[in-house]
């Protein structure tokens, strides 16, 4: 077939040495599709093409070229293209702490701050978001590390707030906490839902509504995307797929591959091959 009736797909996730805390993904994408996961850190994209549907818990949000789109730490969502020939777009993900750091800078108030809308139209950021990929894969670390600050400088000034928490005061919120801490104890072997309920002193159902009105997922999608969570975290010391596949919980290298490929949007060994190149080109050794 033709490029115009099958878009060929292509990723590229990965870090630049120089700017610590960030992680970059380029992308076309037609039949993938990310399944509902969150991150720890924030999300700043910005489509160059096509269109990209990010389901988030207020709806779904329909980014074309010129939106940015701002998720916050640990909302959870989802992508998928939105039009036959899909998406292609340059997306920033740095830690919470690179964000709340900048923030300081600018306000001298001290804590974690939040986006309170999650798609703009906005070309100007959503060109500083190129303009960060650019510098960085020309090795400019003087030019992405400038931009970069521009960016959350302008995105906090124009859409910044306090993020909304959820309520923790209820016993069903609690009971949330405690099977999420529970299953990330015991992510290896994990324990049924009922089981799981039986030792917090609650009902199947009851635990499940809890966990999927806390967390924005049920127990078991929360659990594999932790589990990746955690395998990206291996991958980052250096641990081959297959061990870290172990480690987390998978029953094997290709259960890792699946799961991994949907969420991160590249395969683990490809990731972890961008992992190695990094720690060559800051001149240190790859772990």
């Amino acid at each position: 077939m033709t490029e115009v009736d099958t878009p060929r797909e292509w990723a590229r996730h990965w870090q630049y040495a120089e700017l610590p805390g960030l992680d970059l993904l380029r992308a076309r994408y037609v039949r993938h599709t990310f399944p509902r996961h969150s991150h720890e850190g924030y999300v700043f994209g910005a489509v160059t093409s096509g269109v990209e549907d990010v389901g988030l818990p207020g709806g779904t949000v329909h980014a074309e070229p010129g939106t940015v789109v701002m998720i916050n730490p640990e909302v959870p969502h989802s992508a998928r293209a939105g039009v036959p020939e899909g998406w292609v777009y340059a997306t920033l993900y740095p830690s919470a702490r690179a964000v709340n750091d900048i923030a300081a800078e600018l306000t001298g108030a001290r804590g974690t701050v939040g986006f309170t809308e999650t798609a703009v139209p906005d070309p100007y950021a959503a060109g500083l978001i190129t303009q960060v990929h650019r510098a960085a894969e020309q090795g400019n670390a003087l030019a992405a590390d400038s931009v970069l600050r521009v960016l959350v400088a302008r995105l906090l000034e124009h859409h910044g707030g306090v993020p909304a928490r959820a309520a923790t005061h209820s016993a069903g919120a609690r009971d949330a906490a405690r099977a999420r801490a529970a299953l990330e104890e015991r992510m290896e072997r994990p324990p049924t839902l009922e089981a799981l309920a039986a030792e917090l002193g609650t009902s199947p159902f009851a635990l499940l509504r809890a966990f999927r009105k806390r967390y924005g997922m049920p127990p078991h999608t929360w659990l594999t995307d932790a589990r990746v969570r955690r395998a990206r975290r291996l991958l980052d010391a250096g641990s081959a797929p297959a061990e870290a596949a172990a480690a987390v919980g998978f029953t094997d290298q290709p259960h890792l591959n699946r799961h991994f490929t949907r969420i991160v949007g590249v395969p683990p060994g490809a990731y972890r091959r961008e992992r190695a190149r990094t720690y060559k080109t800051a001149g240190t050794t790859s772990p």
